[in-house]
């Protein structure tokens, strides 16, 4: 079947169009083969990697976006614009969040040895890749992606250059990985961010979605005449088309987002990551107060390098700023 001539759509249309894409199809073995290879070092090595849930979050992930390639919803990418949207919102939102909460890149640290793992956390708080993994570096990528893929003549210039569509295709995927490592996730990589953060970087990323969803409602003329004049004769009028798919990029993006971010509150309120609500900020002015009231009590501590509660330096030392407190007003009760 033509890939860009897919006839009439209909259920039965949809459910029996199927089409072969070898290079995804490659990519997609090659992801999960990795995947559960470095599952399978790690337990050969007695790490400890992540949870069967996650495990099949990934493999859902791929399965996804394996079907997403070589279903009637890529088919009929070019001949619907609506589909199309579809198509995006799967690859940028949906199949990255699977992947990221599957955590490769945790399995990938567990499946080597300590030098491994060494030369891994190394890397990943090197400055070149601790700017790349920054979570505002991933939402400034999301949102020019989606900024420019639509708000510009680039579907026009797709719809003339059928290797433009792979280009969008892997720019949807990267770009939502980009903006969910650090923002669903929990990867060994440099940014701990915290979980109040994580939802302001959410709502943030609902606005590039919701803008063009709201451009595209509202523009009184067709942008993309090149791309509608292509569509096949059976399809309805350009601007109902522009519609429908505008209303499915405000309505199922800032959806998505939306379910991500209940997520995240669930996770919250389930207590596991409850002291990271305000993340490293919180525990800094924790440290800051402490060691202010123990060299105002002459008590000599070094500053902790990770939380207090762990340090056995400063737990001590705060048990004598608390003995010397107490002698203090045992002093002063016997004046």
């Amino acid at each position: 079947m033509d890939h860009h001539t897919p006839p009439a759509l209909d259920w039965h249309a949809f459910l029996t169009t199927w089409q072969l894409r070898p290079g995804w199809l490659v990519f997609c073995a090659l992801l999960l083969g990795a995947y559960c290879f470095g599952l399978y070092a790690a337990a050969r090595r007695g790490n400890r990697s992540v949870s069967a849930t996650r495990v099949c979050c990934f493999v859902l992930g791929v399965v996804t976006l394996a079907i997403c390639m070589t279903s009637a919803v890529d088919a009929y990418a070019m001949s619907l614009f609506w589909m199309h949207m579809i198509e995006h919102l799967t690859l940028i939102t949906l199949v990255p969040a699977l992947l990221v909460l599957g955590h490769p890149l945790t399995v990938l640290r567990q499946a080597g040895g300590p030098e491994w793992q060494r030369v891994f956390d190394a890397s990943m708080h090197s400055p070149p890749i601790s700017v790349v993994t920054h979570p505002l570096v991933g939402l400034v990528a999301y949102g020019v992606v989606v900024f420019y893929t639509h708000l510009t003549p680039f579907m026009d210039r797709m719809a003339s250059d059928p290797d433009l569509m792979l280009v969008e295709q892997v720019a949807y995927l990267g770009s939502g990985v980009w903006l969910l490592l650090a923002t669903i996730g929990e990867e060994p990589i440099r940014w701990r961010t915290p979980y109040l953060m994580r939802l302001v970087l959410l709502v943030m990323a609902m606005i590039p979605d919701t803008l063009v969803g709201i451009v595209l409602l509202q523009t009184p003329d067709n942008p993309f005449p090149t791309y509608m004049a292509m569509r096949p004769s059976w399809t309805p009028s350009a601007m109902h088309d522009l519609d429908v798919g505008g209303s499915l990029m405000w309505a199922a993006g800032d959806g998505l987002m939306m379910c991500m971010a209940i997520g995240l509150m669930v996770s919250l309120l389930a207590g596991a990551t409850r002291d990271r609500f305000l993340g490293d900020w919180l525990e800094g002015v924790r440290t800051s107060t402490f060691m202010a009231h123990a060299e105002h009590s002459g008590v000599q501590v070094t500053r902790p390098t990770g939380r207090i509660d762990e340090d056995e330096a400063a737990l001590a030392a705060y048990n004598e700023m608390l003995a010397r407190l107490r002698s203090g007003h045992e002093e002063s009760g016997r004046d």
